[in-house]
Parts: structure tokens; C-alpha cells; sequence
């Protein structure tokens, strides 16, 4: 242990040399560990300590006591503001981290300007000296350059760590979930894999991939990964709501339940979860439990118009109008812009022929979303209840020019326009 803490001194010393191998993280066997005297990443060591000892015994030997304080000073501020990372005085979270470098690297400027003013003073070539020293400059300036840039955007400045820590699944796991969030699932899932294979207890990597996995309905692999996440980690509630997705979509409903309330138990406000919750119970015609599941979810966050928009829903399925409206009244007062509500309270409310109502929600939705052809076809059954057959055409022929195959949608186009053909004969 006391090998490897000194061989990571060695290597904080190295990044304020040469500031090449950076990354964001540095734990997660980014470090492989020193487990025998042979390994050659000793020699490290030994620098490091030949180094630094020798400075030591110039700060408190040398006859020239300008000499003495400058290097002291160096020294001090070198080796005091590291002390805190450097696990002598208690335990800290990380293996590497650059910022701790930040202030010793005063200390690191202050010896590196004296030794260059002895050598100046010494060498004949003072010339080739500057060149040198300015060289060192510019290219840490151009490296400062583009490590700036590099964070500047997440997939960046994580693909710029997996030269530097290919071992670290934590690397693999921030690729990957960014690939996930921009939608490339493919690339997504072998970084997720990788990251797994390092450390195969990773569990939020197996929740990530489960998800993915759950998503491509590649079940069966999914609940392996969720199960393994929950068996090492059993409070991790994510992982296992989302084996409560995966076994509903199996139809294995009762251990989709139990899943679901561990999930619970392990985060008391998870309005996801009862959301879930209530799905299942929907699909097994519980639907008192649904409502109530659903209920909790709006309790717990308010915003949750997929919970609203299902409750809704569920009432206008069972006949329950007047619940129905009250309930797509009150989730429209919490969040009024939402376009999902104003189309389930406006087909509720056209079924209790509140036309009037129904036609001015129809219509704020189609403008906040106006390429649902579901939003069109459904005002268009309300024109075609009202009796404005003209409007019910119209808007049947948006449906079916943005969905041809809009369930439905079709047949009531095609009994509208007999029914005109009727109205025009009769007129003729």
C-alpha cells in the first residue's frame, strides 16, 4: 500500500512535469496496482524520492542562504498544500485528481525559475537555454489550448480519457451514456459492456445497459443485468423499477409489483415508480389501484402529466365523465401548456357534448402540436358529432395525409363522405 500511495505521488509530480495524460476521472483501476518489486514503475519511485531529498538537503544544508530560502520556500509550497491528498493524514475519495496540483504547482514554478537562473548563469549557450525554456512554454500553452477545448463538450472531453484510463469503466460509462442520450443506442451498449466487463459490479452501467436493452426488447438479457444491479445493490430503487418494467412486459405481474414497492421502500418520493405502478395495475383492471398509484404520482410531482393524462384516460374509458373532466381540469390549472391534457380533457368533454369546450381544446392542442393525426382526427369526429361536416372533412383528410393508416380515421372519412353524397342528392 505504501508503494502504490508513493508511485501516485510519482505520478502527481509527473502531470506538473508533463501535463500530457489528463483526465476527468482518475479511480476505478485507472491505476493498475503495484504488486511486485519488480515492477518496473518502481524506478518512479526512486525519482521521485532522489529528487526531492536531494532539494530537501540543499533547502537545509546549503552554505548560501539565499539559496536555502528560495528552495524552501519552493519546497514548501510544493509539498504543504499536497498534504491534505496525500492519504497520510486520513482517507481521501480519489486516486489522482489534478485539481490538488493546482497550488503545489506554485511551488513546482518557483524551483523550476531558480534552476533556470543557475543554469543561465552557468551555460555558455544561453541562447539554446531560452529556446528551450520558451518551448517548454508554448507547448504547455497549446496543451492548456486544447484541454480547454476538450471541455468544452462532454462526449470530448470523455473520449479524450479513454487514452488515458482505458481501464476506468467509469470512462466507458460516460461515453456511453452520452452516446445513450443522443440517441445512438449501438454504439451506446458496447461502451456500457465494456464498462461492465471492467467492473463487473458497476451497477448504474448495468441499469443504463438494462434500460437500452429493455428498449430493443431484449428482455431477457435486460432482467439479468437489472436482477444482477439489485442483487448488488439492493436499495439501488432505479434498477429496480426498471425490473419491474422489464417483468411486466414479460407478464409476470406479480414480481412487476413487488419490484415496484422495493422501489418504494428504497425511495419513499419516486413518482416514476407509482406512475409504473399504476400501468400495471391498468393492465391487470385494477383500476381503483391505478387511479390511486397515479394519484401518488401527481401528489409527489405535480408535473407528471403522463400520470394526469392516464388517469384521465382511465375515467373517460370507464364512463366516469365528470371525474374525468374534473380531474383534466385540475391537471390543466398545474400545467396548462400541456398539449396532451387539452386532447384528453377536450375528447371527454366532447362526449358530454360540451362541444363548444371540446372544439376550443382541440384546437389549442393541434397549435401547440399541429402534426398529430390523432389531434385532427379525433376534432374531426367532434365536427362530424356537431353537425359541421365541412370542418369534419377537412380536418379527417389533415388526419389521413399525416397518418394513412390512422386507426379508424378512414372508415369515419368514408361515412362522412357518403353522407354528404346523401345531402347532396337530396339537395339536387
Amino acid at each position: 500500500q505504501a508503494i502504490n500511495y508513493n508511485y501516485y505521488y510519482s505520478l502527481n509530480a509527473w502531470l506538473l512535469l508533463c501535463p500530457w495524460w489528463l483526465c476527468f476521472d482518475w479511480s476505478m483501476g485507472c491505476i493498475p496496482l503495484i504488486k511486485s518489486i519488480s515492477d518496473w514503475r518502481i524506478i518512479a519511485l526512486a525519482a521521485l524520492w532522489f529528487c526531492l531529498i536531494g532539494l530537501i538537503c540543499q533547502a537545509l544544508c546549503s552554505e548560501d542562504s539565499h539559496k536555502r530560502r528560495i528552495l524552501t520556500l519552493g519546497l514548501g509550497f510544493l509539498i504543504i498544500p499536497f498534504l491534505p491528498a496525500s492519504n497520510l493524514f486520513f482517507r481521501v475519495g480519489f486516486v489522482i485528481a489534478e485539481r490538488v496540483i493546482y497550488l503545489p504547482s506554485i511551488g513546482y514554478c518557483i524551483l523550476f525559475t531558480y534552476g533556470f537562473s543557475l543554469l543561465s548563469k552557468q551555460a555558455k549557450k544561453k541562447k539554446i537555454l531560452a529556446v528551450a525554456v520558451l518551448g517548454i512554454l508554448l507547448i504547455n500553452v497549446m496543451r492548456c489550448a486544447l484541454r480547454s477545448s476538450q471541455w468544452r463538450s462532454e462526449e470530448q472531453l470523455f473520449r479524450s480519457a479513454l487514452s488515458v484510463c482505458p481501464l476506468n469503466a467509469k470512462v466507458h460509462y460516460n461515453v456511453g451514456k452520452n452516446l445513450a442520450d443522443k440517441g445512438n443506442q449501438s454504439a451506446a451498449i458496447k461502451y456500457y459492456r465494456e464498462a461492465v466487463r471492467l467492473n463487473p459490479k458497476y451497477v448504474h452501467a448495468m441499469n443504463n445497459l438494462g434500460n437500452i436493452l429493455k428498449e430493443r426488447n431484449e428482455l431477457q438479457e435486460a432482467e439479468e443485468l437489472l436482477s444482477l444491479a439489485v442483487q448488488i445493490q439492493p436499495d439501488f430503487a432505479a434498477a429496480w423499477m426498471n425490473l419491474g418494467i422489464v417483468q411486466n412486459s414479460l407478464r409476470r405481474f406479480e414480481e412487476a409489483e413487488q419490484s415496484y414497492w422495493t422501489a418504494i421502500k428504497h425511495r419513499k418520493k419516486y413518482p416514476d415508480c407509482y406512475y409504473n405502478l399504476g400501468r400495471l395495475y391498468a393492465d391487470l383492471n385494477r383500476h381503483i389501484d391505478a387511479l390511486n398509484a397515479w394519484r401518488n404520482a401527481t401528489v409527489l410531482k405535480p408535473e407528471h402529466s403522463l400520470a394526469w393524462n392516464n388517469m384521465i384516460i382511465l375515467l373517460d374509458n370507464t364512463g366516469n365523465l365528470a371525474q374525468a373532466e374534473a380531474v383534466g381540469r385540475e391537471a390543466l390549472g398545474l400545467i396548462p401548456n400541456d398539449h396532451s391534457l387539452m386532447f384528453s380533457l377536450a375528447n371527454v368533454l366532447g362526449k358530454s357534448q360540451k362541444y363548444k369546450e371540446s372544439e376550443a381544446l382541440f384546437l389549442k392542442a393541434i397549435k401547440a402540436n399541429p402534426n398529430a393525426a390523432s389531434y385532427h382526427g379525433n376534432l374531426a369526429v367532434l365536427y362530424h358529432r356537431w353537425g359541421n361536416l365541412d370542418l369534419a372533412k377537412k380536418h379527417y383528410e389533415v388526419s389521413l395525409k399525416l397518418d394513412p393508416m390512422a386507426p379508424g380515421t378512414k372508415e369515419n372519412y368514408n361515412l362522412l363522405r357518403r353522407k354528404l353524397e346523401q345531402l347532396q342528392k337530396k339537395g339536387g
